[in-house]
């Protein structure tokens, strides 16, 4: 059975990304300033209830009066009044006497936790503490109050304790309007980054319009001139990417032209030859135009095989770009094509030498550097005369040479020599693509190729590569 790929999740677009981030942040601010904003709701809750417990106490501890050597306690309804209309919270209170008797109040009041501290917000021998009172949760404070009355000499306690509901009820208020007000922030603030990203956005938006409103071959520089500062360097990258293309389509276009023109002539000229032969009676017109014919078509087939090199030559300069590169022993490949084309050159009564005392390694497309040799091994021995020499040299430097005696090529003629169907005459076999092809194949591979007068005549090729030595 075929297994289904799961299809990559679309990665959504660039102002909602930036929307969804941005709330997660500001859902994290606000949750942690929800935290602070409880906390500091909850102090100041503590603070006001606090104080009114305090003054709750002092009112009791002015109503402390002594009768019959015994301390005693009128309660005033004020000191509870404060109180009286909570719902959400009860008031409970207790008067001891020096010795810690209960004089009025409620029993069972807790006691200040050993190491309570005296609070130093207010000019009064307070303590504040919380604590649990009826299985509530309560807020006390014991005030200590001196006494100096005949035969009472001491300090009596006033606790008065208040359960939490009120402080809750008052933080949670607090909390939820901090909370009101920051989620409103939070919304009014993801508002306008959206509508600053959409506005941010128009000259994006502006670019994909104009490079969708282009026709298919129109590959002319995008303008930047109001393009804001980041997006000059995409604006950059694709003109130097269309620029690329653009001089590949003129490249190919003009390969195109140059290959049409080339194979028209010497196809109508077969066709007119054989033609003209079909017309003849004789066998050996016959026998005449065959001959011709078929020289013809070997100029074709060797047109062809080069042309069809050139198309190799991109695909193969792609994949060295791409890092396919292969480390490779340019002795061993010049060893093998010199064993190859030796029964050639012998045909040709001319010498082919080979010249490579050890393996010099580079980096390069196996099928393209062969190419290259056997282009120049070929020019070589296509312009090399019977009884002249061909010498195929590796140096240990990654130098490559060919050198033949044959007539040479100009000083003024080196640089032409590798445009593309560039002959120096019309005579011979060639279609002025040897060089060319050796020229792309080293460029492909970043070599440098030059060309140099032989002693005492002919032509000597050297191609310069990069060590691939480890």
């Amino acid at each position: 059975m075929e297994r289904v790929r799961p299809q990559a999740a679309e990665p959504g677009s660039l102002r909602g990304r930036l929307l969804r981030r941005l709330a997660l942040l500001l859902g994290l601010i606000l949750l942690v300033s929800s935290l602070s904003a409880y906390w500091s709701a909850r102090r100041a809750a503590d603070t006001a209830y606090d104080r009114t417990l305090l003054a709750s106490a002092r009112a009791i501890a002015d109503g402390l009066y002594s009768a019959e050597g015994k301390l005693n306690a009128n309660v005033p309804y004020v000191a509870l009044d404060t109180f009286a209309y909570d719902s959400a919270g009860r008031i409970y209170y207790q008067v001891l006497d020096l010795h810690g008797a209960l004089v009025s109040g409620y029993e069972g009041l807790p006691a200040a936790p050993p190491g309570t501290r005296r609070t130093e917000d207010y000019p009064a021998l307070a303590h504040f503490y919380d604590g649990e009172f009826r299985q509530q949760g309560v807020r006390v404070v014991s005030l200590l109050q001196p006494v100096s009355e005949p035969g009472l000499n001491g300090m009596a306690e006033i606790r008065v304790a208040e359960t939490q509901g009120a402080r809750e009820r008052m933080a949670r208020e607090l909390l939820l309007g901090t909370l009101l007000r920051m989620g409103v922030l939070a919304l009014s603030a993801l508002a306008l980054v959206w509508l600053a990203v959409s506005v941010a956005l128009r000259p994006l938006e502006a670019l994909r319009r104009s490079v969708a409103a282009r026709a298919s071959d129109d590959l002319q520089p995008l303008p930047d001139a109001q393009m804001p500062g980041e997006l000059r360097p995409l604006i950059d990258a694709l003109n130097q990417f269309n620029e690329r293309l653009r001089n590949l389509f003129e490249r190919q276009s003009q390969f195109i032209a140059d290959a049409s023109h080339e194979l028209r002539t010497p196809l109508a000229a077969l066709k007119a030859r054989v033609e003209l032969g079909l017309r003849a009676q004789e066998p050996a017109v016959w026998r005449s135009t065959l001959e011709e014919a078929a020289q013809n078509t070997d100029k074709l087939t060797h047109l062809a095989n080069q042309l069809l090199s050139l198309a190799r030559i991109e695909s193969g300069a792609r994949a060295i770009a791409e890092g396919g590169a292969q480390r490779l022993d340019l002795s061993q490949l010049a060893r093998e094509l010199g064993m190859a084309l030796a029964p050639l050159a012998h045909a040709r009564g001319i010498a082919l030498a080979l010249e490579a005392e050890q393996s010099v390694w580079v980096s390069g497309e196996p099928t393209l550097l062969n190419e290259l040799l056997c282009n120049l091994l070929d020019n070589a021995l296509a312009h090399t005369p019977a009884g002249g020499n061909v010498i195929l040299r590796v140096l240990p430097a990654a130098v490559l040479e060919v050198e033949d005696d044959g007539p040479g090529i100009p000083p003024d003629d080196h640089e032409r020599v590798f445009a593309r169907f560039y002959r120096r005459s019309n005579k011979g076999f060639g279609a002025g693509l040897g060089l060319a092809i050796v020229g792309e194949i080293c460029r492909a591979h970043q070599a440098e190729i030059s060309l140099h007068q032989a002693q005492p005549q002919g032509l000597l090729v050297r191609v310069e590569f990069a060590s691939a030595e480890t």
